[in-house]
């Protein structure tokens, strides 16, 4: 699977942004589904790396690659098939020292000046930018960027591949694509849906 591939239909969760002890359960939902990446983001366990590695069992059987939110030492400890950080976590460079060669790295974006930095990073498998819209799923979320930064990247020469993240529903998936992203990451459009295959479906029709 190519990075574009892998982006066309990222899901992103956590503990927190599901019923207890169903995220395994929504997660088979949504690779049954079509999901193409999943990205664990726990917020809520002290330990979560159970959890991790059951949704991992769960990526590998669909051979859907598997990324870790932020923790990098989780990351290398089950053998994540790749990383993603913020621009306020770990640096960069320090994450590229230890995972590069050993996994993918995707890296957070906000502002054009943040992609420019970006596009200099040789290791970087893929960008996250957003938030696109106003975002419930974040609580620290940065000012939301609309398509505009998309548009603006792809502009000023920058070729990593894009998702898109940030309140997206299934009806803003066509204006993303055509600004430039890869892909869309969803998180509350899917862990609020009565019928989460549903909307992991409509996402990928559009």
């Amino acid at each position: 699977m190519t990075p574009n591939e892998m982006l066309a239909m990222y899901f992103i969760a956590g503990s927190q942004d599901v019923p207890e002890n169903t995220l395994p359960e929504v997660l088979e939902d949504t690779l049954q589904a079509g999901i193409t990446c999943f990205q664990f983001r726990e917020k809520k366990l002290a330990n979560p790396e159970k959890l991790a590695k059951q949704c991992q069992k769960l990526c590998k059987q669909y051979q859907v690659p598997f990324f870790v939110n932020d923790d990098v030492a989780l990351a290398l400890k089950i053998e994540a098939d790749g990383i993603h950080v913020g621009q306020d976590d770990m640096a960069i460079q320090e994450v590229i020292a230890t995972c590069a060669k050993k996994m993918m790295i995707g890296l957070s974006i906000n502002t054009l000046e943040q992609g420019q930095k970006a596009a200099h990073i040789a290791e970087l498998t893929y960008i996250g930018v957003g938030p696109i819209y106003e975002t419930t799923s974040k609580v620290d979320a940065q000012p939301a960027t609309g398509i505009q930064l998309i548009q603006d990247i792809r502009k000023a020469g920058i070729a990593l591949p894009i998702v898109a993240i940030g309140g997206i529903t299934a009806k803003d998936t066509t204006p993303i694509h055509d600004a430039g992203a890869q892909g869309v990451a969803i998180i509350s459009a899917v862990t609020k849906a009565a019928n989460r295959a549903q909307v992991v479906q409509q996402f990928s029709h559009n």
